[in-house]
């Protein structure tokens, strides 16, 4: 029984998965050939229960250069520079059954959290000019590239349909906010 390996039900972490005895289908050869394709921009839309948080925290583990997490499988072999880059991973899923306000609650928390390592402009007061700072103070700091995860991306939307006029505050102001990726490219 010592050799059983359990199946990963409702883990969705790569680190747990992997220093735990689970079962692992090994797709870093897929996740290596993503990251190093030509967009710097990936979205994946897929059904429930496909994989995707636990993709998103595999893409963290990798670009924060955990190697360790990785021995024995394909990227091991592929990856030779093993580079640890600042990681932003917004988990949108904590943001349901909210308010406008509480989504900008929400949405500053995840922001604090960072700011608590890589510092805050104080001259930054909304969200999409926090998101911004951040990113350029995590790059300066590290010299490195800044790797931008956002998982559930659309859950507070999920979570409005009933009611038009949230929906419209939340498309709002989550645009705000993810639009300064696009400003951030550089």
């Amino acid at each position: 029984m010592e050799g059983r390996r359990l199946y990963p039900i409702g883990i969705q972490t790569f680190s747990k998965l992997r220093e735990g005895n689970y079962v692992y289908v090994d797709k870093t050869e897929l996740v290596y050939r993503m990251t190093h394709g030509a967009s710097g921009y990936i979205f994946l839309s897929r059904p429930r229960r496909f994989g995707k948080s636990l993709l998103t925290s595999t893409l963290h583990s990798y670009f924060e250069g955990r190697k360790e997490l990785f021995e024995g499988l394909a990227i091991e072999c592929l990856e030779k520079e093993w580079t640890s880059y600042p990681v932003l991973h917004f988990d949108m899923s904590t943001a349901k059954h909210m308010d406008k306000d509480r989504l900008l609650s929400e949405l500053e928390r995840k922001l604090y959290g960072y700011e608590q390592i890589y510092g805050r402009d104080e001259s930054a007061i909304y969200t999409n000019q926090r998101l911004e700072s951040l990113i350029k103070r995590a790059y300066a700091q590290t010299g490195q590239k800044v790797v931008v995860l956002i998982d559930e991306y659309d859950k507070p939307l999920l979570n409005s349909f009933q009611d038009e006029d949230l929906q419209r505050s939340f498309r709002d102001t989550l645009t705000a906010f993810y639009s300064v990726l696009k400003s951030a490219d550089q």
